[in-house]
């Protein structure tokens, strides 16, 4: 069965897109813990992030560096952090979070945006890729 993640990049369920590659792909968490929090994910469904073959898991390191220096540059924070949890949705993804404070790095304080804030975000980050 098509994770969520799987039916984002089809098109089947919208995103707030920030970067895309062939194999790519880095949009904003819809529940974040701060303003900017994205996700980047191989376009390859894989569970688990140790999953990926040697390339793929390179590959999505890479691109999450870019998404996270062009998000530091758009979204004022001290920096940001990477994590990888997993649980929620059986895809390999990163999480990028924008940090302020070690609060933000918990996912049980979110951020409450309006669909505007969100598409403005998505912009401003990309933008700077």
């Amino acid at each position: 069965m098509a994770s969520v993640f799987s039916k984002i990049i089809t098109g089947e369920i919208p995103c707030y897109k920030v970067a895309e590659t062939e194999d790519y792909l880095a949009f904003l968490d819809i529940n974040p813990n701060a303003k900017g929090h994205t996700l980047c994910i191989p376009k390859k469904e894989v569970d688990k992030l140790f999953d990926l073959d040697e390339s793929s898991f390179h590959g999505l390191l890479e691109f999450s560096r870019k998404v996270a220096i062009a998000l530091e540059k758009a979204v004022p924070c001290k920096r940001v952090g990477l994590t990888v949890i997993g649980l929620e949705v059986p895809h390999a993804h990163v999480h990028l979070i924008p940090l302020n404070t070690m609060e933000d790095a918990r996912f049980v304080n979110k951020s409450k945006l309006e669909k505007g804030e969100f598409q403005t975000i998505a912009n401003a980050i990309a933008s700077h890729l």
